[in-house]
């Protein structure tokens, strides 16, 4: 049994802690199936963390080595999430995307990501010179660039209340306020303890922890687990600065990408407001406030492509922290998840390190993990 005042110590047949965009996808799949699921998540929201705070893009699948997780997830991810918005009447639209050279050094980075797109299966990028591109965007000053008419945009809320909805119409609960605190792992089973108002003790046949930022944290809370099992997070913040008055933009703008992310894009919400970000900086801990002392380094990495912006207009947004398993000097990692063959045979899996696209590959992550679960 089950209550939002608290939950009592009675067998629970699935557990998902988490309730961002890829908790309640898989808690939805789940409940599908027709098993009994129930997700606990420590805020008194949903999607509080990672899934609020992102550029809300439904990416096409260009940027990622051919044959991870990232690059399958998220071509099949953005199939179904069109779709499923489609059916839900969740709002987004298929606005497009231009990728842009500023400079000639630039151009072979355009042509791996052809060939990149090509071995993930994205077929429909268009290479255009740069006055198709002024066509397209007049304020768009670039060498060269590639349309990809398959990204997106969505209301990240809308989307995750539809699965929400899709969620209890099949029987799951959501309880909120409910902090994973401690617990044990067992091949018949795993206990926990439960925060919150009302603390618990929970024992679920079925642990899926995706948790997001503290997946890690939950996984280190849980006896018979070994230390090396659980991915190292490390913590990338992001600023987003919103553009005040009219934006200049029909479509999302990316600058080729650096090291530690897509760069300083243009993005667009359902309203057509024009938002800049995200920017890079690495964090011990999950801190959101907002650095303005970052204006002018944000504004003169938009002026490689957009020469015209006044700084001025530049006002702060939101920041956003995303949950990596690499570090600052390493190649990206791919998304991670380990089910019970990596934990002894114990019930459990969990998921670290899904960042961008995890908006776009939700669906598709749960669709993955279902034939994982026993």
């Amino acid at each position: 049994m089950v209550q939002h005042k608290g939950i009592v110590a009675e067998r629970v047949e699935c557990v998902v802690i988490g309730a961002g965009v890829v908790g309640l996808a898989i808690a939805r799949a789940i409940a599908q199936q027709g098993r009994e699921v129930f997700v606990l998540e420590a805020e008194r929201a949903i999607g509080t963390a990672t899934s609020s705070r992102s550029s809300e893009v439904i990416h096409a699948g260009i940027y990622y080595p051919a044959g991870s997780l990232k690059a399958r997830l998220c071509v099949e991810g953005r199939q179904r999430l069109y779709s499923y918005c489609e059916q839900r009447q969740v709002a987004h639209r298929r606005i497009g995307k231009l990728i842009v050279a500023t400079s000639e050094h630039e151009m072979p980075v355009l042509d791996r990501y052809r060939r990149l797109a090509i071995a993930n299966g994205v077929l429909d990028l268009e290479p255009l010179n740069a006055a198709q591109i002024r066509g397209l965007e007049p304020q768009v000053r670039c060498v060269a660039g590639l349309l990809s008419p398959s990204t997106g945009i969505i209301d990240s809320h809308g989307l995750m209340q539809a699965l929400q909805a899709d969620l209890e119409a099949h029987g799951g609960t959501l309880v909120l306020g409910a902090p994973v605190q401690a617990g044990a792992l067992g091949r018949s089973g795993i206990r926990l303890e439960v925060g919150g108002a009302a603390p618990s003790t929970v024992h679920a046949g079925l642990l899926v922890n995706a948790a997001g930022l503290g997946a890690q944290q939950v996984s280190h809370a849980l006896a018979g687990l070994a230390p090396a099992a659980v991915p190292r997070r490390y913590l990338a913040k992001a600023h987003y600065f919103a553009l005040m008055g009219r934006s200049p933009f029909r479509r999302l703008v990316y600058p080729v990408a650096n090291s530690a992310g897509l760069g300083t894009h243009v993005t667009l919400d359902l309203a057509g407001n024009a938002r800049f970000g995200p920017d890079v900086s690495w964090v011990e801990d999950i801190d959101y406030g907002f650095d303005e002392r970052r204006r002018a380094q944000f504004a003169d990495a938009i002026r490689l492509y957009y020469p015209e912006l006044e700084e001025s207009r530049l006002r702060p947004a939101y920041t956003g922290i995303r949950p990596k398993i690499s570090g600052p000097d390493e190649p990206a990692a791919d998304f991670c998840i380990r089910g019970p063959e990596q934990h002894d045979g114990c019930p459990y899996l969990a998921l670290y390190g899904i960042e961008s696209p995890g908006l776009t590959a939700a669906l598709a992550i749960a669709a993955h993990v279902l034939p994982l679960l026993p």
